[in-house]
């Protein structure tokens, strides 16, 4: 299979996902005039240029696409063994950050590298890296992690630090999702169902602590409760959001139309714009916005089976982490937009702004693309009657 994945990386040819192709360019697309139509004001505001924002989410969206293709031809096998590497460098990277003088703070968070043109957040960067590390180590340690709970442990012990590096940024967001990938990963790859229990028992009163013990996680968590209580304050951001959702009822009040971004909604063209969506599009548009991930979730597993029925578990399990990350990183942003969920600096995959956001994004996609091409090209070169799908 080795000569196959090389042969076909040299040629200009990939076998493409139609479906993921379409669902993957449209929240692209979606994204990008949603952000326009959120940052028009901001941009005259802050640079004296209404399309500051939209030219450089394009400028983002065509590095995104760059690097992508470069993920999107490059063979598996080099993830798998050089992804350990890659996953050590993000940790490098995440203490950098830490660092006084080369972390760049944004509102009271030290989260950023700065690389010339644009920001960089490293926590986007980790969870790439984790998928490929988790990937890489339950198909090297297959039966240590289905019979034994040093199996589940092992790497739990290295995302206790990496976690404890996240919350000093601090991220609790980003820390969250990379333990829900960590234990995603393990569940599928056959973990005793006792002991993952155990586990996310200990990890959920482990967050409970942090929550109690932090005066602006507890703030956040009581406004989220009752955001009326003090709707100039604590719950500023939540009660702006709700009325976005309130407006746009069924069909929205017309793109570029709505009132809740101008300097009330914070963080519109990033965090909050799924609230944009409901506001200006509506009803439909928050379905459709939704219809699009969970397809893309969908076409994520799906993948994932038919390279685990092929017996390339690496490939089938760098599947499912991408699933799992974009599928639960887009239920908490859109979760925090309607009120569901306590508020979290996690952006929607491929849609808000953001130049290192956008960048991994598009190359976890390429990556899922990746396997979607050597698990066709390896049914295509087996025996008639023996395809997989």
């Amino acid at each position: 299979m080795r000569k196959r994945e090389k042969k076909s990386t040299l040629g200009l040819r990939l076998h493409i996902d139609n479906l993921l192709v379409m669902v993957s360019f449209s929240l692209l697309l979606m994204g990008f005039v949603m952000v326009s139509s959120a940052s028009l004001h901001l941009g005259a505001k802050i640079n004296n240029d209404i399309l500051y924002y939209p030219q450089r989410q394009f400028i983002h969206m065509m590095l995104g696409l760059f690097v992508a293709t470069l993920v999107a031809y490059r063979p598996l096998h080099f993830w798998r063994e050089h992804g350990n590497k890659i996953f050590l460098g993000s940790i490098i990277l995440l203490i950098l950050v830490l660092i006084p003088g080369i972390g760049v703070k944004v509102n009271g968070s030290t989260r950023w590298l700065n690389i010339p043109g644009f920001r960089i957040q490293v926590s986007e960067i980790v969870k790439f890296c984790t998928v490929i590390f988790m990937a890489n180590y339950v198909t090297r340690q297959q039966k240590k992690v289905q019979d034994s709970a040093t199996g589940l442990v092992q790497p739990l012990g290295v995302f206790t630090v990496v976690s404890a590096l996240l919350l000093t940024e601090p991220d609790f967001g980003s820390a969250v999702v990379t333990l829900v990938i960590v234990m995603g990963v393990m569940f599928l790859a056959g973990a005793r169902l006792l002991q993952f229990i155990g586990l996310l028992s200990v990890l959920g009163i482990f967050g409970g602590f942090l929550v109690i013990f932090s005066p602006y996680r507890l703030q956040r968590v009581t406004s989220f409760m009752d955001p009326w209580a003090d709707p100039l304050k604590t719950g500023f951001q939540l009660v702006q959001s709700l009325i976005s959702f309130g407006r746009g009822e069924w069909f929205g009040v017309g793109l570029g139309n709505g009132l809740q971004k101008l300097f009330y909604l914070p963080e519109a063209h990033t965090d909050f714009l799924f609230s944009v969506v409901a506001e200006e599009l509506g009803l439909v548009g928050v379905v459709t916005i939704i219809g699009l991930f969970s397809v893309f979730v969908w076409r994520a597993f799906s993948i994932g089976a038919a390279a685990e029925r092929t017996g390339e578990r690496f490939a089938a399990f760098i599947a499912y982490g991408i699933g799992i990350w974009f599928g639960f990183q887009a239920f908490v942003n859109m979760g925090v937009n309607m009120g569901l969920l306590p508020t979290k600096g996690l952006t929607l995959p491929l849609m808000s702004y953001g130049g290192g956001s956008m960048m991994i994004m598009c190359c976890a996609v390429a990556l899922l693309f990746r396997v979607h091409h050597e698990v066709t090209e390896y049914n295509a070169n087996l025996p008639k009657g023996y395809w997989h799908d």
